[in-house]
């Protein structure tokens, strides 16, 4: 039996590095592809304000994508420091796609980026925008591999237990890499990014049109992102009810604490626009409604219903119940793995072994249940609603916030007049934290509804963690806490610094970041040498 507070401690200590690494994330991808699209239009029409505008936004990308390596690196490695049962555990199916992400996506993505740093006056203009597409896509290869290894967590595919080595061994590639939530999460996460990086390049195009700096490179910078952002908005909306059917069939949990549904209701059923869920008495605090509503979007029909919380905890009685002899058969598999009786009581019940785990939390001689530790691990397998319905609420908020300041902007930089409109530029500048907060609190709703497990319906959060100490855990936490505030205040202070700068090269239509021409003698019938011979 692991100490309680060791594993929350060990949970606290990973959502933290999560939640710090994923500020970085979505930002690479997001600024990845809008990299590569300045690039394109500066190689296919020669204008060199479009080389600039890649350079320049360039520069941030280097600045968040060297903070999101260092934190994503120490984060893997919790793992096996704090999550030794779970590794151990899931280790043949987690360790796949993160090993092809490392050998594929990750090496591709770090070695094209030196050159398309390094590369600009050393690659013809073909080749550097080759490179650049490959840094995008690398970036994005990477998200995908950590995202299959995340969805396994949420609907384990492709695997089986085995009971005798008792570890979880992959059957098939596959269905691992195509299963509905790997896939619906992969899209829906890279868009988030895309709208990320597009409200970054508004919001600091923005900022230099208010202050009538970089005037030319702002403005179709801003162009250029409100396009990129309008287009990623309705496709993370879009792919958003997608990934929430997906979850209706493979965690009706998850969906029933994001909609804070206590009891099962025929259809067609309310949505609770707000509500205050009480997780103790089992019931919402207070509520309003839009009639009809959570049919259309979970079930897409008015006829469909979902399980409320009362009848999901019914069903978890019964796997408690039933998983039970499955833990009790791997006793005896552990010192005999080739009992027959053992083996045959075994595979009758392996399908409900993960909730046997549950309750061993409450009752450790599995032979001695009590029906109210029956009762209390099934009560456990419904995760802490009031965070998850508000999360998910916060992120669907800022979502159609995006969206309508999308539309905005499309509509004032296609009339030419967004930088008549200061009020649109202010609000420009204060939307960049947005798509950060949407992100975050997108990833509260999947992690804090996959609870109480680790796998879903397999391995049990309390059984994963590794058996270290109260001081130790807390001593690593505030390090970790300590080190990745530092990683934040440095990314700030180099991305003020180098926006204040602005860009490196002439052409913006700033007169004060142009420089001085040199002096040289020559003949007043000479031409003018041209600033751009590129062009």
């Amino acid at each position: 039996m692991i100490d309680g507070t060791v594993v929350e401690l060990s949970r606290i200590q990973f959502a933290a590095t999560a939640l710090y690494h994923y500020l970085f994330v979505p930002l690479t991808l997001g600024l990845s592809f809008l990299l590569a699209a300045m690039e394109t239009v500066y190689v296919t029409t020669g204008k060199p304000i479009y080389k600039q505008m890649a350079q320049f936004w360039g520069k941030l990308f280097m600045i968040n994508f060297a903070l999101g390596v260092a934190t994503g690196l120490t984060m893997e490695f919790q793992f096996g420091t704090n999550w030794s049962f779970y590794s151990s555990f899931v280790g043949d199916i987690f360790g796949a796609p993160l090993a092809i992400e490392g050998l594929m996506a990750f090496f591709m993505e770090s070695t094209f980026v030196g050159l398309m740093v390094f590369g600009w006056e050393r690659l013809s203009r073909g080749q550097h925008l080759a490179v650049t597409w490959l840094v995008a896509l690398g970036s994005n290869l990477s998200a995908l591999w950590i995202l299959v290894a995340n969805s396994f967590m949420q609907d384990p595919q492709g695997a089986h237990f085995n009971p005798v080595t008792l570890r979880m061994e992959l059957t098939s590639f596959q269905q691992l890499i195509f299963s509905p939530d790997a896939q619906s999460k992969f899209v829906h996460t890279s868009i988030a990014g895309y709208v990320t990086g597009a409200i970054f390049v508004a919001g600091i195009s923005a900022w230099y049109l208010l202050k009538g700096r970089h005037v030319e490179l702002a403005k179709r910078s801003f162009r250029m992102a409100a396009l990129y952002g309008v287009l990623a908005t309705v496709g993370v909306i879009t792919l958003g009810d997608a990934l929430g059917f997906v979850a209706a069939q493979a965690q009706p949990t998850k969906l029933a604490a994001m909609e804070g549904l206590w009891k099962s209701e025929p259809a067609p059923m309310p949505f609770n626009l707000i509500a205050f869920p009480d997780q103790s008495l089992q019931k919402n605090a207070g509520a309003v409604q839009v009639p009809y509503l959570l049919s259309l979007l979970v079930t897409h029909s008015l006829d469909g219903s979902v399980p409320g919380i009362d009848a999901l905890e019914r069903q978890a009685t019964q796997k408690v119940e039933n998983g039970i002899p499955a833990v009790l058969a791997l006793k005896t598999l552990s010192t005999n793995p080739h009992d027959p009786a053992a083996l045959a009581q075994f595979k009758a019940h392996e399908q409900d072994l993960g909730y046997g785990f549950l309750v061993q939390r409450y009752a450790p001689d599995l032979r001695h249940v009590t029906p109210q530790q029956v009762r209390q691990a099934a009560r456990d397998s419904i995760p802490p609603v009031a965070a998850v319905f508000w999360s998910f609420r916060l992120m669907v908020g800022f979502g159609l916030l995006m969206l309508a300041y999308f539309v905005l902007a499309v509509i004032y930089t296609l009339r030419n007049r967004v930088q008549d409109q200061r009020w649109f530029l202010r609000a420009a500048v204060w939307m960049i934290p947005v798509p950060f907060l949407a992100n975050e609190t997108g990833w509260l709703v999947a992690e804090l509804g996959r609870q109480p497990w680790t796998v879903f319906g397999v391995l049990p959060t309390w059984m994963s963690a590794s058996t270290h100490s109260v001081g130790y855990m807390v001593f690593s936490l505030a390090g970790f806490v300590l080190l990745y505030s530092i990683f934040i205040a440095v990314e700030m202070a180099l991305m003020v610094r180098a926006i204040r700068q602005g860009p490196d090269e002439p052409g913006s239509g700033d007169a004060r970041s142009a420089p001085r021409p040199a002096i040289a003698p020559r003949s007043a019938y000479a031409a003018p040498r041209d600033p751009h011979p590129e062009g």
